[in-house]
């Protein structure tokens, strides 16, 4: 079973939270800036603000008995008066009664007769014009009924006032901007990730393509980001080089199998040299699968670089030929070998001798694993189907799907390298059919090779 990788975290959720934490970081130092300039230009400790003054007057005017209007010293006005020494202001009504405090600027003097239907003004200067004073004119409801205070700056607002403000700014700009930002980050990022990255779908969807039998598969570096292209041209890297040891290994296998025929030839000679015993047979057998094997490895070299040799064959007559040579072969360890033929021809396209051999492999597996006893049965199907079944104690299912991988053995003791079944499913592979391991119709094993139909 093929285990799940396991899952990685987030590109797309990962740029979103660091979006966000950088979003933050730079509201918070633009704070800081703001904050920092007001106390380097001395205002942040000394807001001044004309509302104090207009907030201690609406107490502080009152109405005397005959309509006009009295200043009352109050102590938000005594405090006003000591912390702001040129303070000056201008109280009236609408009846025409004046009140003046200090020295209010000669441009100030009687422009609140002509804001009488203004509620509030403030009164200032271009940018880049001299210096001059500010003022302020405002309509307010106090202690003497509604008047008009014109005032300038120079009293200090109260830290709460400040809290106030920057909590206002906050709510009503730094805040909604923040949300929205955010929003926006969470929405697009996903999207901008997605469409940025669409080139490693099609780069994914080569790699699931790459197979021992595929060699010079290399991953297209052309719809990835020039940031991804690295890390792609890396894999190639990798698998230029698995490519190059598979290739070493092949031409290992392949001279090795080689040299190993004369000396199996020659073992082979001199065992048939010897009395007929039990052991005899034995020895027999487990050379004859030597033999098989070294010529599997061949074969195998052989397809894989010229798979155009294939050509139109009869299984029928292929098989029987196998049976009859391995014939002996089988007698001599105890079985009887039948052969049976639905058909005749069934035609089929392969490389004949590679075909001989997987045959020779399967009936000598039989023989090997059969209980020497019963009968081994070659059958070729009108569909291009041979099949080798035994009467043998036979294959446990739990263990069927691995017994093709190479150097498994279904007893750690058996005799063998492992390898006979694996050649038999990389040479049947070869030819675009397939191999597997059936249930039986009585005991033993049974295997059954599908192959395809000849070229027209």
């Amino acid at each position: 079973m093929t285990k799940s990788p396991a899952k990685g975290h987030s590109l797309k959720w990962r740029l979103v939270r660091r979006f966000l934490a950088l979003q933050a970081a730079i509201l918070s130092l633009l704070v800081v800036l703001v904050i920092g300039a007001l106390y380097m230009g001395g205002h942040l400790f000394n807001f001044e603000s004309e509302d104090v003054t207009i907030e201690a007057l609406k107490t502080a005017v009152e109405r005397k008995a005959d309509g006009g209007l009295i200043l009352r010293t109050t102590p938000a006005l005594e405090t006003l008066r000591t912390e702001v020494p040129d303070l000056w202001f201008i109280v009236r009504d609408r009846q025409g009664h004046t009140l003046v405090e200090g020295m209010p600027p000669s441009h100030f003097a009687r422009i609140g007769d002509a804001l009488d239907g203004v509620g509030n003004a403030r009164l200032g200067w271009n940018l880049g014009d001299p210096p001059r004073a500010s003022a302020l004119i405002r309509w307010v409801n106090g202690a003497a009924g509604e008047i008009q205070i014109a005032t300038g700056p120079g009293a200090n607002a109260p830290l709460s006032w400040l809290v106030k403000a920057v909590l206002i700014v906050f709510m009503s700009f730094v805040l909604p901007a923040l949300v929205i930002m955010g929003l926006v980050t969470i929405i697009a990022t996903p999207i901008v990730v997605r469409r940025a990255l669409v080139g490693l779908g099609e780069v994914a969807d080569q790699a699931e393509q790459i197979d021992i039998d595929r060699q010079g598969t290399r991953l297209s570096t052309d719809s990835v980001p020039s940031e991804v292209s690295p890390l792609v041209a890396a894999v190639n890297r990798a698998l230029q080089r698995l490519d190059e040891g598979h290739a070493r290994h092949k031409r290992f296998l392949g001279d090795a199998a080689h040299e190993l025929r004369t000396p199996i030839a020659i073992l082979q000679t001199r065992l048939e040299s010897l009395p007929e015993s039990a052991q005899r047979a034995r020895l027999l057998e487990d050379v004859a699968r030597l033999a098989v094997m070294a010529e599997q490895l061949l074969d195998l070299q052989r397809i894989e670089h010229n798979p155009d040799d294939f050509a139109r064959l009869d299984l029928v007559a292929m098989s029987r030929r196998v049976a009859a040579d391995l014939a002996p072969l089988a007698i001599a360890s105890g079985y009887h070998l039948a052969f049976e033929a639905e058909a005749e021809p069934v035609a089929a396209w392969g490389d004949e001798a590679a075909l001989e051999r997987v045959l020779a492999n399967l009936v000598q597996n039989a023989i090997e694993h059969g209980g020497r006893s019963g009968t081994i049965t070659i059958t070729v199907g009108r569909e291009r189907t041979i099949e080798v079944a035994d009467e043998g104690p036979g294959i446990p299912s739990e263990q069927r799907s691995r017994i093709f991988e190479p150097f498994f053995r279904l007893a750690p003791r058996e005799r063998g390298a492992g390898l006979g079944l694996h050649l038999v499913e990389a040479i049947i592979r070869l030819h675009a059919g397939d191999v597997v391991v059936l249930d039986s119709s009585s005991t033993g094993a049974r295997f059954r090779i599908t192959l395809p139909p000849p070229a027209a």
